[in-house]
C-alpha cells in the first residue's frame, strides 16, 4: 500500500522534488553477518546503555575539558560512535524548516537553530499586529525550563540575554555592551548596556544575571539544560558568577569555550526577575509557576498580556526594551494549535499572517508558492527507544541493541523524505547533522556518504536487508515462520508515541508498515504537545518520535544531551 501511495503522490506532484541523499556505510560491520550471537553483531563501540553509561559521561566531560581542538574533535567522533552503537537513537533525516508568510510581511528571520525573531517585523498592509502560529499550548515560558523549539521562539521574543542573533545568524550583543576575556580564556567580564529595564519599568542589573544563572544551573531548579553550565567553575550549586557593580557581570570557566557567545544568546541564560519568581507561593517546588499565566515580568521586545490556555496568546510591545524604538509591530497574536489543517485553513482565510506548520498533503502544491519558505537548519529528525522499555526485559544489552538495529535498517527513509517531507530533506545515517562545524575549523560530517549505515539499502538491497534484520532478531531470541514473519511464540508488540501533527503521524504510519514486513506489531499513540514532551522526558514510552535542532554550531550540544543527568536524555541512558 505504501509503495502504491508513493507512485500516486508522484503523479500528483506539480514540481520536481529534491531527492534524498543516499549513502554507503563508512564503518564496516564489526561482527559476522551470519552469526546468531548478539555479542558478535554489535559494534565494537557498544557499551551497556544502562549499566555502563558512566563511560559516556566521562568521555563528554573529557571533551569539554580538552583544550587541544583536534583531539577534542576526535573524542566527539568517539562519543557519536558510542551513541549510535546503542541503536536507541535512529536518525531519519536532516532537518530543514518550512513556514508560510504573507507577502506583506517582512523582517522576520530565523537562525540555523530554528529560533524565529519577530521584533523587527514590518507590515506593508498598514497593520501593527502580527497574527501567527508556532505550535499549541507551550510547555514552559520560563526560559530556564524550556526545552522546546516553539518555547525558545517565545522566549527569544519576550526575554533578552546578554547576546542574541542577527538576521545572518551571527551572535550579537543584546543586554551586553561588550565583554573582555582573560588571556587563558577562563574569566569573562561583561559590561551591560546602560539603562536596562524590566517590563515593569524597574532597573535590570548585573545582579539579575547572577541570580538567573545560578538558578538555571542549580540542582533545585532541575532545568533540562542545566548541563550547559557544567563547564562553569562551581557548577552546579556554587556557580562562579558575580556582579562587581550594576553594569559589570563576571563569570569563570573551567576550560576555554569556543561557543560562549552562543551560550550567552541561549534562553537558559536569559535573566528572570527574582522578586517575581519568588512571589509565587510554591516557587521552590514549582519553579516555572510564576509565568503560567499572562502578565509576568520579562525584559524582551514583547510582554505577554493575554493567555487563553490552549486557544490563544497575546504579546504587546515592551516600551522598556533596549531597542524598543525599532519595534513597529506592537502586538503579536498567537493561535495555539497543533492541528495543521486548521492552521492552514486560518492562513488561507486571511486570519494568520505567519504559519509555522503546513499539512503534509499540501506541501507539493506549495513548492512554487512565493509565500512558502524553506530554510536550512542544523538538526536531525529521529525516532528513539526507551532503553528501559519492557520490550527489552529478559534480553542481554547486546540482544536489545540487535533488536533496535533491526528496526533501524527496516525504515524506508527515501520514502519518508520524498513523500512526507517533500522539501529536499536528506536521509540521515548519523545523529550529528550534515554541515555542522567540528570545533577545529572544519566540518564534522561533510556528506551523506559519511555515516553508520546505508540509508537506502531497504530499497536497493531489499532482500539482503530484511534477512539481516531477521538475523539480528534471531540473535535476540526471536523465531520466524515460513512466511518470514515473527512466530506467535516470539512476538514483538510495542507502542509508538507522537504528537498529532500530520507529518509526524504519516512517518509513524510508514514505520509501522515497514516493520510489519517482519511481523512486528506497532501501534501509534498520539498525545497533545505538552503532554507528549513530559511523557518522553519521564521515560513513559517504548518508541517515540524525536527531533533535535542544534542549540549552537558545535557537536558537543548534540552529544552532551545524552549524559545520565541531562534533562534531555529521553532514552534514559544510565538510569
Amino acid at each position: 500500500m505504501k509503495k502504491f501511495l508513493a507512485l500516486f503522490l508522484a503523479v500528483l506532484m506539480i514540481a520536481a522534488l529534491a531527492a534524498c541523499g543516499t549513502s554507503e556505510p563508512n564503518k564496516p560491520d564489526d561482527g559476522n553477518k551470519d552469526s546468531t550471537n548478539a555479542n558478535d553483531l554489535v559494534s565494537k563501540a557498544f557499551i551497556d546503555p544502562l549499566k555502563e553509561w558512566s563511560k559516556y559521561d566521562e568521555l563528554i566531560a573529557q571533551i569539554k575539558a580538552e583544550t587541544d581542538f583536534a583531539k577534542r574533535t576526535e573524542l566527539m567522533h568517539q562519543a557519536e560512535d558510542i551513541l549510535m552503537a546503542t541503536n536507541c537513537v535512529i536518525p531519519i533525516y536532516y532537518y530543514n524548516d518550512i513556514y508560510l508568510q504573507k507577502d506583506y510581511v517582512d523582517g522576520i528571520y530565523s537562525n540555523p537553530y530554528a529560533t524565529k525573531f519577530f521584533m523587527y517585523t514590518t507590515m506593508s498592509n498598514g497593520s501593527d499586529t502580527l497574527r501567527l502560529n508556532l505550535s499549541s499550548e507551550p510547555d514552559y515560558l520560563d526560559p530556564a525550563l524550556n526545552s522546546s523549539v516553539d518555547g525558545a521562539c517565545l522566549a527569544a521574543n519576550s526575554f533578552s540575554g546578554l547576546y542574541t542573533y542577527d538576521a545572518s545568524g551571527k551572535p550579537v550583543p543584546a543586554c551586553a555592551e561588550s565583554y573582555t576575556m582573560s588571556d587563558d580564556g577562563l574569566v569573562y567580564t561583561v559590561t551591560l548596556k546602560q539603562g536596562l529595564k524590566w517590563s515593569d519599568g524597574s532597573d535590570l542589573t548585573a545582579d539579575d544575571f547572577v541570580y538567573s544563572w545560578k538558578r538555571a544551573a542549580s540542582e533545585q531548579t532541575a532545568a533540562d539544560y542545566s548541563y550547559m553550565f557544567d563547564n562553569f567553575k562551581g557548577y552546579p550549586n556554587e556557580l562562579a558568577v558575580s556582579a562587581p557593580d550594576a553594569t559589570t557581570f563576571v563569570f569563570e570557566l573551567n576550560a576555554p569555550c569556543a561557543y560562549m557567545e552562543d551560550l550567552m544568546a541561549f534562553p537558559t541564560f536569559f535573566p528572570v526577575k527574582q522578586s517575581v519568581v519568588e512571589a509565587n507561593p510554591d516557587w521552590l517546588t514549582n519553579p516555572g509557576g510564576w509565568c503560567k499565566d499572562a502578565g509576568f515580568v520579562s525584559n524582551g521586545a514583547y510582554v505577554c498580556t493575554g493567555w487563553s490556555h490552549d486557544t490563544s496568546m497575546t504579546y504587546e510591545k515592551n516600551p522598556y526594551w533596549y531597542d524598543a524604538d525599532k519595534v513597529t509591530v506592537t502586538k503579536l497574536e498567537y493561535m495555539l494549535s497543533s492541528d495543521d489543517t486548521a492552521i492552514y485553513a486560518a492562513y488561507n482565510a486571511g486570519n494568520l499572517d505567519f504559519a509555522d506548520s503546513v499539512p503534509t498533503d499540501e506541501v507539493a502544491n506549495l513548492l512554487t508558492n512565493p509565500e512558502f519558505h524553506i530554510v536550512d537548519e542544523l538538526g536531525t529528525y529521529y525516532v528513539a527507544f526507551n532503553a528501559k522499555s519492557k520490550i527489552f526485559e529478559g534480553k542481554t544489552p547486546q540482544q536489545a541493541a540487535c533488536m533496535r538495529e533491526a528496526f533501524t535498517i527496516m525504515i524506508d527513509r527515501d520514502y519518508i523524505c520524498k513523500n512526507i517531507g517533500q522539501t529536499g530533506q536528506v536521509a540521515a545515517n548519523a545523529f550529528i547533522p550534515l554541515g555542522m562545524a567540528d570545533g577545529n575549523g572544519g566540518i564534522f560530517k561533510k556528506s551523506a556518504e559519511e555515516g553508520y549505515y546505508d540509508t537506502n539499502a531497504i530499497n536497493t538491497k531489499h532482500e539482503e536487508t530484511v534477512e539481516r534484520a531477521r538475523t539480528l532478531l534471531k540473535a535476540a531470541g526471536y523465531q520466524f515462520g515460513d512466511d518470514g514473519k515473527l512466530t506467535a511464540e516470539t512476538p514483538i508488540q510495542l507502542e509508538y508515541l507522537t504528537n498529532p501533527t500530520s507529518g509526524h503521524v504519516a512517518i509513524a504510519e510508514t514505520i509501522m508498515q515497514d516493520l510489519a514486513e517482519l511481523g512486528i506489531e506497532l501501534t501509534i499513540q498520539q498525545q497533545e504537545w505538552n503532554v507528549f514532551l513530559e511523557e518522553r522526558k519521564a521515560g513513559n514510552f517504548d518508541f517515540a518520535r524525536e527531533g533535535w535542532i542544534a542549540d549552537f554550531n558545535d557537536p558537543i550540544n548534540m552529544l552532551e544531551m545524552w549524559t545520565t543527568v541531562s534533562g534531555n536524555n529521553d532514552c534514559q541512558f544510565g538510569r
